[in-house]
């Protein structure tokens, strides 16, 4: 395969340029620098990729970064230090942008009614990995999938292998640091995949991951250090799975979820929250809360000090759901705390280190799981755990633990299967950002 010819250049001038005369297949490299723009640089051509010579010793600062023009597609940019004014807005008819192993820290103003990301993603099939977004300080979001005309979604955003960290800002709402959707677009469908990422500092929200539309998932993300949780705020029909969260945890309203797999470990806050609401369901354009309708939460391990799990407040109570084979393990008096009224059914679940307060009797057993840590600071099954072929009830869409191994036979009670070699861990800066493999 012949490589793409590759233009180098050494100016904002000379590389705007290049992208001008740039046919399909190019690939423009600007040279290590630091670079002042005075106005944008403006990506109009489709099937080419925009770089960094080395991954992050091109910086650009100035009052505009990069612009995608509409009907720009199949695009790379790749390798920069953004340190400019100005997002990066990938529009609804641009396809299959890649924004990767990028490090940004750029200044984008607060616009009533508007998300404000960093990256703005409104076309389909856009990839955004590997980078690095860290201290934003004011309202708005680090990334925001979003879509076009009033209500629609981008279709199958990939984000993943991505460092988020240290959002300080002190507002009440609007400081996540991911949000799929907007409450107007919840019941568009995105298709989303959010997996692979490093949360860190996570705190200019209550949500640190937002969820505001409908068929996502979100899977093996790590999120630590972070008063934000990640929420499943308006939509119907995701999948949360495998996500390790320490001091953080999840909370969901909508319909139709599966929450599975997952490792909350929190010891200052409660580790699962069925979101009662202020509405039974919410319409397609309502910011009201609406209350979780047949959500699944199996298969997890659930470790805290208070109310392992419980339900927040809200007249609309959680309907027709299921608690089902999870470890919960705490100190409280009442580790699992549901609002009297909520329709739950709870089955083979284990709950140990307090009582198991709003579970019927049958739908727990009262047993030490024998959790272990592992050298990664995990808590997996040990030796003759009564967690290890346990569970109850059918649940074919189980196939895999959080590690992941794959569930065989009777399958174990809790985020873990037991056997086999450990692999997972929690990720680390060495795993995500523009350096990580």
């Amino acid at each position: 395969m012949t490589a793409a010819p590759v233009a180098p250049v050494t100016s904002l001038a000379a590389l705007q340029t290049a992208i001008d005369a740039a046919a399909p297949g190019a690939r423009i490299e600007l040279a290590d620098g630091v670079y002042t723009s005075t106005k944008a640089i403006t990506i109009r051509k489709s099937g080419i990729t925009v770089a960094a010579a080395n991954v992050g010793k091109a910086e650009i600062r100035g009052s505009a970064g990069f612009v995608f023009a509409s009907g720009a597609s199949d695009v790379v940019l790749t390798g920069f230090t953004l340190r400019h004014k100005g997002r990066l807005a990938i529009p609804p008819d641009s396809h299959r942008v890649r924004i990767t192993r990028n490090n940004l820290e750029i200044d984008v103003p607060v616009i009533p009614d508007d998300a404000g990301g960093w990256v703005e993603v409104s076309g389909d099939d856009a990839e955004v990995d590997h980078n690095m977004f860290q201290n934003r300080t004011n309202e708005g979001v680090y990334v925001h999938i979003s879509g076009p005309g009033a209500n629609g979604m981008a279709k199958r955003s990939w984000v993943h292998h991505n460092y988020f960290y240290n959002h300080k800002f002190s507002g009440g709402n609007g400081g996540e640091s991911v949000r799929i959707g907007n409450s107007w677009r919840q019941k568009g469908s995105a298709n989303t995949i959010l997996e692979h990422n490093l949360f860190e500092k996570a705190n200019g929200d209550s949500e640190a991951i937002s969820v505001k539309s409908s068929d996502n998932i979100v899977r093996y993300n790590t999120m630590r250090d972070s008063k934000g949780f990640l929420v499943l705020r308006h939509g119907d029909r995701s999948v949360v799975e495998g996500n390790v969260l320490f001091q953080s945890g999840i909370r969901f309203h909508g319909n139709d979820h599966k929450i599975i797999n997952n490792y909350v470990e929190n010891t200052r806050d409660r580790a699962m929250v069925f979101g009662s609401g202020k509405e039974a369901d919410s319409g397609p354009t309502s910011k009201l809360h609406d209350r979780p309708d047949r959500v699944t939460v199996a298969f997890n391990t659930l470790i805290g000090t208070g109310a392992v799990v419980d339900s927040d407040g809200g007249a609309f109570l959680p309907k027709d759901c299921v608690v089902a084979n999870n470890v919960i393990q705490g100190k409280s008096s009442k580790l699992v705390d549901m609002r009297s009224g909520s329709t739950v059914r709870y089955e083979g679940n284990i709950v140990w280190g307090g009582t198991a307060g709003s579970i019927p009797s049958s739908g727990y057993r009262s047993v030490d799981p024998k959790l272990t840590r592992d050298a990664n600071g995990l808590f997996h099954l040990g030796a003759g755990s009564p967690a290890i072929d346990a569970s109850a009830g059918t649940y074919s869409y189980v196939t895999a633990d959080f590690d992941p191994h794959a569930r065989t036979g009777k399958l174990d009670v809790g985020a873990d299967e037991f056997g086999g070699s450990v692999s997972r861990k929690a990720l680390t800066t060495a795993d995500v950002g523009p350096l990580a493999p």
